[in-house]
């Protein structure tokens, strides 16, 4: 028997279409990534069919694609992948829709997320996916869903951000990070955001009202101190990053890891909710939600010109392994796509 993820031929009929595929776990892109033929996914009766015109890379395709830390193997695969490709984030066109969807019909523009997206078909949930913004091209839209969820998440849900605050944003050139300036910033925050010298600009031109250097200066030394620490990429301590925080501050750790194959990173998110429930600041985490709620308080934002993706480069899928080495190199400005070919 044929697996998911064993590239197939074109021939007798069968219906195929371009794809990355992987069939090993590895930590180099170039040795892990092909693209190859394989089947186009059926839908379910509770499905939707997506021609995808694009996607996007980031930090959790890395992830998937090397299956670290081994925390992450439950849901991608004990031995190996357990899908085609670590693919998530999707912007493109419904091709089809299963007996039991509603709201989407053929030739309505969505993005979101499904699983396998590095491919010209994917097979989505309708509660994740939504409409497309209109303004938004779909390389554009392909970087949002992933990163920008996330951002929404850790400092409108978990970081609780309101006008006047004081905010600190570490990563602020990220994927991520250049969501959560613009949206601290669209909340009312004073924002610091962190980041290195060549994205200095970058950064405070999505709005951020001080930025600091961290190659030229500590970003925790200073006398200020910050309503909600939004930690994307620090990798500091507790006790340092709780020295930032006001008294009843709340620090989101949403991101910053280690080349620890076992928890990469995570034991410090545990070992901040432990200590949260014994002193007055508010330390957490939280694992992003995949969802159309959020994809259309993000459109909102999107259509009203308060949210805007920053994309550093658009690669083809053929150029996949190489975007997500662009990725690991650690010089990308905001996010990565990846625009699959016409048919």
């Amino acid at each position: 028997m044929r697996k998911t993820n064993e590239p197939v031929a074109a021939a007798g009929g069968t219906r195929t279409m371009a794809a990355v595929v992987q069939e090993r776990y590895g930590a180099e892109p170039e040795a892990v990534l092909h693209t190859a033929r394989l089947a186009r996914p059926g839908i379910g009766p509770g499905e939707v069919l997506v021609r995808v015109h694009a996607s996007s890379v980031d930090r959790g395709t890395w992830h998937l694609m090397a299956g670290l830390p081994y925390a992450v193997r439950p849901v991608s695969g004990l031995r190996g992948p357990r899908l085609p490709n670590p693919g998530r984030n999707v912007a493109g066109v419904v091709e089809a829709v299963g007996s039991d969807v509603t709201g989407f019909a053929p030739g309505d523009e969505v993005y979101g997320t499904a699983a396998a997206a590095f491919a010209e078909y994917v097979a989505a949930r309708p509660d994740r996916i939504a409409p497309k913004p209109t303004g938004l091209t779909f390389e554009e839209a392909a970087t949002v869903p992933v990163s920008a969820l996330t951002a929404l998440q850790a400092v409108r849900d978990k970081g609780k951000v309101r006008e006047g605050q004081q905010v600190l944003i570490t990563g602020a050139a990220g994927g991520v990070g250049t969501f959560a300036v613009q949206l601290a910033h669209a909340f009312g925050a004073r924002v610091t955001a962190v980041a290195s010298t060549p994205k200095l600009d970058a950064v405070r031109a999505l709005g951020a009202d001080h930025v600091i250097d961290y190659t030229r200066e500590d970003f925790l030394a200073g006398p200020r101190r910050y309503d909600a620490v939004i930690d994307i990429a620090g990798n500091r301590g507790l006790r340092d990053l709780r020295r930032a925080l006001a008294p009843r501050g709340r620090l989101v750790i949403t991101g910053g890891e280690t080349n620890g194959r076992w928890l990469g990173g995570t034991d410090r998110q545990l070992r901040a909710q432990m200590l949260s429930p014994f002193i007055g600041q508010h330390l957490g985490t939280f694992i992003s939600s995949e969802h159309a709620d959020g994809l259309r308080d993000l459109t909102k934002l999107i259509d009203a010109g308060t949210l805007s993706p920053v994309v550093d480069r658009v690669y083809s899928l053929t150029e996949t392994a190489a975007a997500v080495r662009h990725l690991l190199d650690g010089h990308v400005t905001g996010k990565l796509a990846l625009a699959l070919p016409a048919e």
